[in-house]
C-alpha cells in the first residue's frame, strides 16, 4: 500500500506514520531523514542537495523528487510505503506524478487550528535525550524534568505560539490545496482527529479498509 499522510504541523502525522508502519509492515519515508542520509552517503542527488544547503538555500523540488525516487527504488519499498513530508505543494505533487510515483490513498488528518495551538504550545522536549512530553497529555513525573534521564525540559522554538501560527498560515496557503488535488483523483481519505492517538489510528485503518 502506497500512502501519503497530509495534515497541518502538529496534526500527529509522524506519530501515525510510525503506528501505520508497524501495522501495515511498510517503511515510512520521511523526507527530512532521506535528505540527510543522501547528503551523508554522498549520492549524486545528495551532493546536489548539499550544495544548496551549504549555500543556505532551499533544496529545489527536482532534487527532492530525485532523492525520493532513489529511496523508493530500494527493495524495502517494493510492498509499499508511507510518504511523510512530501508533497508540500501542488508543484511537488505534479512532479511526483511526472516521475511516475503513484499512491493508493492520501490520508488527511483533519484538526482545528485551535487544537493545534493548544497541543503544540504544551509540547516539551528534553534538551539532553530528546524525549518528548506534553504538559497536559503526557506530563513528566516532575515538572520541567525528564523522566528518562533527568535532563531539563524545554519548549522548542518551533512550538512557540507565533512560530506555530506562521507555520499554520504556510500550511493553509501551500499544502492544504493538495486535498482538492487528490480528491479530484479519487485518492483523498479525510479522517477527523480523535481524542486519543489510538482512536485516530483506528479511524485511519478503517478508511484504508483494514
Amino acid at each position: 500500500m502506497k500512502l501519503i499522510l497530509l495534515g497541518a504541523p502538529g496534526a500527529g502525522k509522524g506519530t501515525q506514520a510510525e503506528i501505520l508502519c508497524g501495522q501495515l509492515k511498510i517503511p515510512t519515508i520521511s523526507t527530512g531523514n532521506i535528505l540527510r542520509s543522501a547528503v551523508k552517503n554522498g549520492t549524486p542527488t545528495g551532493l546536489k542537495a548539499k550544495a544548496f544547503m551549504d549555500a543556505g538555500q532551499l533544496v529545489p523540488d527536482e532534487v527532492i523528487i530525485g532523492i525520493i525516487s532513489e529511496r523508493l527504488a530500494e527493495p524495502d519499498c517494493a510492498g509499499g510505503y508511507i510518504l511523510d513530508g512530501v508533497p508540500r505543494t501542488i508543484a511537488q505533487a505534479e512532479a511526483l506524478e511526472e516521475a511516475g510515483i503513484t499512491f493508493d490513498h492520501v490520508v488527511s488528518i483533519e484538526i482545528s487550528d485551535g487544537t493545534i495551538m493548544e497541543r503544540m504550545g504544551g509540547r516539551r522536549v528534553c534538551e539532553s535525550c530528546g524525549a518528548s512530553y506534553h504538559v497536559v497529555a503526557v506530563p513528566p513525573k516532575t515538572e520541567g524534568v525528564c523522566d528518562k534521564c533527568g535532563g531539563k525540559l524545554i519548549q522548542r522554538k518551533d512550538d512557540a505560539p507565533e512560530t506555530v501560527q506562521s507555520r499554520l498560515e504556510v500550511y493553509h496557503k501551500e499544502t492544504e490545496p493538495l486535498k482538492a488535488f487528490y480528491a479530484q483523483r479519487g485518492l483523498l481519505r479525510a479522517v477527523e482527529n480523535q481524542t486519543t492517538v489510538e482512536a485516530t489510528s483506528r479511524a485511519i485503518l478503517a478508511v484504508l479498509g483494514r
